[in-house]
């Protein structure tokens, strides 16, 4: 896992509530040009950095105490800390590495439960490695091998429908080299004759494993795609 530096997320928010007080509505007087530049400073970022705390793992932050911390940190105001910077910089790593973990675990359990529920459906082939498919036509051509480049259309979404990619929605389909995808796709195109179109649920260890990929696709993630196998490219 990288590791999160105390002072990369104290930058972030220093940006963020630098000109800003607990008292969001006390009066502001801009008297100077050093008055105006601090305002404008946590105007022109508070914005921002409030769209960042969206993405903070975990429960959202308490804002208040948030700012009481930048603001007894930013005065040196040592005798009110609740925390050394050193406890503070380990507990905000060990608090990120607890919390993605519980995500991945939360994450992963959806998938099984998912996964579980849909082999039992008509239709649906569960193969050895955990892979599921369904056929909804079946070509006459020839099955690739793993070696084989082959040419694709496809959509693939999240197990609550979210579409994160689509050879359709670009208006051309996709070449690749079979062996240079995820592993449920290698598997699974082999399956196919060309002309097929199949529905894929590709558990997280034969997809991205415990990596995100993308905005969209989260540790741990079970993916479904409907693939389009149009052609063997030689």
């Amino acid at each position: 896992m990288k590791r999160i530096s105390v002072f990369v997320v104290a930058a972030i928010v220093a940006a963020g509530v630098s000109a800003t007080s607990c008292d969001s509505k006390k009066s502001v007087n801009l008297k100077t040009a050093t008055d105006s530049a601090s305002y404008a400073l946590g105007l022109a970022n508070g914005e921002g950095f409030a769209a960042n705390l969206k993405t903070f793992p975990g429960k959202p932050i308490d804002i208040d105490l948030l700012l009481a911390g930048m603001e007894q940190g930013m005065k040196s105001d040592t005798a009110s800390y609740k925390m050394t910077t050193a406890d503070a910089q380990n507990f905000i790593q060990s608090y990120f590495m607890r919390v993605q973990a519980e995500e991945l675990g939360d994450i992963k359990a959806e998938g099984d439960k998912f996964l579980e529920n849909n082999k039992t459906k008509a239709g649906i082939i569960t193969t050895e490695s955990g892979l599921q498919y369904q056929v909804i036509t079946e070509g006459d051509g020839e099955k690739p091998t793993a070696e084989d480049r082959v040419k694709v259309h496809y959509t693939g979404t999240l197990l609550d429908g979210t579409t994160f990619d689509s050879s359709y929605d670009r208006g051309e389909p996709a070449e690749f080299a079979l062996n240079s995808v995820i592993r449920g796709w290698t598997e699974g195109i082999q399956i196919m004759p060309v002309g097929s179109k199949y529905i894929f649920w590709i558990p997280s260890d034969l997809a991205y494993g415990d990596r995100a990929a993308g905005q969209d696709i989260k540790p741990g993630s079970t993916l479904k795609f409907e693939v389009e196998l149009l052609d063997i490219v030689k």
